[in-house]
């Protein structure tokens, strides 16, 4: 039986068929299938020719024609189909020099990474497996189809990808596969830090990413990641201590730390992967607040500037690090609950009211008052109330602030 998404594509297979060409759900969406594993959404895989596609169905967009591939939108619904190809020479260790149309679905599952993508299905749901893709998959095992050598050096982003598949599915890479990385881990300089980076983002978020994380420190490929060349030990430390609870971003704060990098570091080090500007500022946060953790319990004051969302994040990172100490996720949550304000914004009052009350021009002694003023509403030494605030100012009434 198989699952909706396959189900509700049927149609698009059934008219490529009644065209004269062959049609084939491929890849990923069938290994998962073959695992029990929920599928978002499927590839199909034709004989036909993009421009016999675009004959077949009336809305299409090109999304990588020149290598086979369009999108084809179908009752409200997109999918990406590609003409069986083979591929040429792979001069820079990622993508085929030569893209060639071909008529034959053996040839095309032949070009493929891994045996268990490289398995077709048919409309009925009869499986096509030419490399004894479901065999590894029922041992799991992570096998190249063919030479190991050859396919890694076709494509060097695929031993990354072995290694994410290992922490996403749980598998093992066969031992061959296995040895030949050492031998090519050296031509992931080829390859761009962009793609690196969503690989090995992926394998931090799987449910085997300590063994993942342990294999990049063990298998030399650390050496070929971005700033991570002279950081073995701490990386296989860093694999040790990977809790499942960490979100992605508190994974890369423990990474951070583990490290042992500090200040313009930092930066540099995540800047090296290229991640998008306001995530290195959320991570530089959290890791700031790691630090402070460290030395210190949460208070009023130090939960009002984190947010409650960075207190938690770097919380659940000193937990990780420091198991034998009490968790305050807690604490933390009831705590921030209770405070008067949790942003400036919700201050009753505003630099032009302290202007006009004590008749001064605009300078640093403004937003110097003003975190005076925040300091004295969290801790409840005033109430947060315009009147009130003004009153603590000009020194009276002050026994009376909290009633």
């Amino acid at each position: 039986m198989i699952g909706k998404p396959f189900m509700e594509a049927v149609p698009v297979l059934e008219l490529i068929e009644r065209s004269g060409f062959e049609a084939y759900f491929v890849g990923g969406s069938v290994r998962d299938h073959i695992l029990g594993r929920e599928i978002a959404d499927v590839d199909i895989a034709t004989s036909a020719l993009p421009e016999e596609l675009k004959r077949i169905f009336s809305k299409t967009t090109d999304v990588g024609v020149e290598h086979g591939t369009i999108l084809v939108h179908f009752k409200g619904a997109s999918y990406e189909i590609t003409t069986f190809r083979s591929e040429a020479e792979y001069s820079d260790f990622r993508r085929p020099d030569k893209v060639s149309f071909i008529r034959s679905l053996r040839e095309d599952l032949q070009r493929r990474d891994f045996t268990m993508n490289a398995i077709a299905m048919d409309k009925d749901g009869e499986i096509i497996d030419p490399f004894a893709g479901k065999d590894a998959i029922h041992s799991k095992q992570i096998v190249t189809v063919g030479n190991p050598d050859e396919r890694f050096g076709e494509d060097a982003l695929r031993m990354l990808r072995a290694v994410r598949f290992l922490s996403q599915l749980s598998f093992s890479i066969e031992d061959k596969t296995l040895k030949s990385f050492q031998q090519h881990c050296r031509l992931l300089e080829n390859i761009a830090v962009e793609r690196k980076t969503v690989e090995f983002e992926k394998m931090l978020q799987g449910p085997d990413r300590s063994k993942a994380v342990k294999l990049l420190a063990t298998s030399g490929m650390f050496q070929y990641l971005p700033g991570l060349k002279q950081h073995q030990e701490s990386l296989i430390r860093f694999s040790s201590q990977i809790s499942e609870n960490l979100e992605l971003a508190e994974t890369w704060v423990l990474l951070l730390y583990e490290l042992g990098l500090a200040g313009k570091e930092i930066e540099d080090f995540l800047r090296a992967w290229k991640l998008p500007v306001q995530k290195i500022k959320k991570l530089k946060q959290i890791h700031s607040w790691l630090l402070l953790r460290i030395d210190a319990q949460w208070n009023e004051e130090s939960l009002y500037k984190a947010g409650l969302e960075n207190a938690i994040s770097s919380e659940k990172v000193y937990k990780t690090l420091f198991p034998e100490k009490s968790s305050m996720i807690g604490q933390i949550t009831q705590i921030h609950e209770q405070l008067p304000i949790k942003h400036r914004q919700e201050l009753k009052v505003t630099g032009n009211d302290l202007m006009a009350w004590l008749d001064r021009n605009p300078g640093p002694w403004l937003r110097e008052l003003l975190e005076e003023i925040e300091k004295a509403v969290i801790h409840g030494i005033v109430q947060n109330e315009k009147e009130k605030i003004k009153a603590w100012l000009n020194g009276s009434n002050l026994k009376s602030e909290k009633n």
